[in-house]
């Protein structure tokens, strides 16, 4: 997610004249009459041998054979074997049913109707982009900011504070506005926590990035932490990419700033992967691109488990209909909420930005299809669950279809 912070510092020879087409005329001759040729002329080249014994030069012995002629046959296309022709079809259907099967698994799952009383609880997030915090904001845009959130859900602003360095540090020159900021949103948003949103890349698919294996690195991380708290955050939001399903460091490293936050009453909240789809669906992506994407439904359990508040990163997911996505999305609130504990904020990611790359198509992942995957997911799953959101991402990618397609599918849904 670290690339939405943008603001911040931080490729047939011709053929040739037909044959003989400059050749010169030529008379046909009548073929020689074989009886004008000298008797001894009739026969075979082979049978006509000296008669004193001797053999002509280059004959082979009379007891070895001379091989055949070397004959070139007449090249024709090879086609290939029905066998084979069955293997590379029955290959194709082996990889291609699983994927049809489940995109049409989606489809059903974007149907039927949303439950009532699936709509915003006031626990809604927005993620910001670095210019709130390095001067290049004002009041007025403060003011702007209020006018657009009041009325909405939205509780918590993610503002980008980073990023860190691979070493976990973190310079104050960095979030220099911070104090600011907490205390104009503090008047102009009443009861609106301003969060430090801190990341960085992890070393765990290059070479380069933060390394949590490392306990020094880990202690920086905390520090970095304790400074931002001190000056004047509400609270810290991690997201730290990619990170690996079952990264006992990563584990570790929410316990320590756990037991920091709690001694600031400040929320620790993260950026989630996705889950599975399937069942070790990240060990066979991981197999096949180095890249497992999503993590286990065991292991974003775990991480639900020692923080207040976790997002799920739900786009970036290479479907290419609206409907299709709005089914994913759908499955993925279904499976975090089935291991989120009650005493968690889950907070489902909406697409505020329009790219069109490799994982994302602008025209499929949109706002409303998410918000609609989204309640679906609800009224199947627990309806009634009161710490639940969306997280909206970001500001600065934002258009006005999005912000209505948010208040309409989400804060009023009709």
């Amino acid at each position: 997610m670290e690339r939405g912070t943008e603001e911040g510092p931080g490729a047939a020879p011709g053929a040739g004249a037909p044959p003989g087409a400059d050749a010169a005329p030529r008379t046909e001759q009548p073929p020689p009459n074989d009886d004008t040729r000298p008797t001894e002329d009739r026969r075979p080249t082979e049978d006509r041998r000296p008669t004193d014994g001797t053999r002509p030069s280059g004959d082979a012995p009379p007891d070895q054979k001379a091989p055949p002629p070397h004959r070139t046959p007449h090249a024709s296309p090879r086609r290939p074997s029905r066998r084979v022709r069955r293997a590379v079809l029955a290959l194709v259907l082996v990889l291609l049913l699983p994927l049809l099967a489940a995109e049409a698994a989606l489809r059903v799952n974007y149907a039927g109707e949303t439950a009532d009383g699936t709509s915003t609880r006031g626990r809604d997030a927005l993620w910001l982009g670095h210019a709130w915090v390095d001067g290049r904001k004002t009041d007025a845009d403060v003011a702007a900011l209020a006018r657009r959130l009041r009325g909405t859900g939205v509780r918590d602003l993610y503002v980008h504070a980073g990023p860190l360095e691979h070493d976990g540090t973190l310079p104050s020159t960095a979030y220099r506005t911070a104090p600011w900021l907490v205390k104009a949103v503090h008047r102009a948003l009443p009861g609106v926590r301003v969060q430090a949103w801190l990341g960085d890349v992890l070393a765990t698919e290059s070479p380069d990035g933060l390394r949590l294996e490392r306990a020094a690195t880990r202690a920086a991380v905390v520090a970095s932490t304790r400074a931002v708290l001190a000056a004047g955050f509400d609270g810290v939001h991690f997201d730290l990419e990619p990170l690996h399903s079952g990264d006992r460091n990563y584990l570790g490293l929410l316990d320590d700033l756990r037991a920091l936050t709690r001694a600031h009453h400040a929320p620790l909240s993260v950026a989630a992967h996705q889950i599975d789809p399937l069942p070790g669906f990240h060990s066979l992506w991981g197999t096949l691109t180095n890249h497992p994407k999503w993590w286990s439904q065991a292991y974003f359990g775990e991480v639900a488990r020692r923080v207040d508040q976790i997002a799920v990163m739900s786009y970036d997911t290479m479907q290419p209909l609206p409907s299709l996505y709005g089914g994913y999305v759908a499955q993925q609130t279904s499976l975090a909420l089935e291991v989120t504990p009650a005493g968690t904020d889950l907070l489902m990611g909406l697409p505020f930005f329009h790219e069109n790359r490799f994982g994302h198509w602008a025209h499929a992942e949109t706002v409303p299809a998410a918000v609609r995957g989204v309640r679906l997911g609800l009224s199947r799953t627990d309806r009634d669950r009161a710490r639940f959101g969306v997280a909206l991402y970001v500001d600065f990618a934002a258009t006005e279809d999005d912000w209505a397609a948010y208040r309409e599918g989400w804060v009023h849904p009709s």
